[in-house]
């Protein structure tokens, strides 16, 4: 029983956290990687898509000096993006739940940490214009900004995260039980006395 639940903590995990990771990172192939931030100013980018790109992820990275990215529920950045005066997207980034940000260098304590603005379902083929700017979040070290454009990406399915969920605190809870059932110790002979002994001596 240990091991089926054991395995249902596993798929558990690999369903509500590793298919939405890969599918954010990984689905699709890049179209390019743009700094928008450095030096303590913010500049538009305009990028020219075509409507065989849809849909479009949008990523942020954002460089700082620091271990991890405490916002308290506050925006560290904003984006929105715009086609032919048109808004198609607008997000605020917090950059919370990234727990494992990436390493600049080994020699620099700079890390790069990564939350996902949105994504462009439908593209039509022209300029966009992409704003980054600062949130209301005080004190984050930021060193530079880079925007990221993922082209034909997949969907994440949104029913993944909670059966993910449920499958990882069935098995979690499962092989707690069964350790505290199958941890009982086999009764030791030596603590019953002796069986009476018939005969002399």
């Amino acid at each position: 029983m240990r091991f089926l639940f054991v395995l249902i903590l596993l798929a558990g995990i690999g369903v509500g956290a590793l298919y939405p990771w890969a599918m954010t990172n990984f689905s699709g192939h890049e179209i390019g990687t743009w700094r928008v931030y450095e030096q303590g100013r913010f500049k538009p980018l305009t990028v020219s898509l075509s409507g065989r790109d849809a849909p479009v992820r949008v990523l942020v990275d954002l460089t700082a000096r620091a271990e991890r990215i405490v916002s308290q529920q506050r925006t560290v950045l904003t984006l929105t993006a715009a086609s032919n005066g048109r808004t198609v997207l607008a997000s605020t980034l917090q950059f919370n739940h990234a727990d494992n940000p990436r390493q600049v260098s080994p020699q620099l304590p700079d890390k790069i940490f990564r939350d996902e603005a949105g994504v462009i379902a439908t593209v039509n083929s022209g300029p966009y214009v992409f704003t980054v700017g600062p949130g209301d979040a005080e004190d984050i070290p930021m060193r530079a900004v880079d925007l990221v454009l993922r082209s034909g990406v997949g969907e994440t399915d949104r029913r993944a995260r909670p059966v993910g969920f449920s499958l990882m605190a069935i098995g979690l809870i499962g092989f707690l039980f069964s350790l505290r059932s199958g941890g009982s110790r086999p009764e030791n002979p030596n603590s019953q006395p002796p069986p009476p002994r018939w005969g002399r001596g």
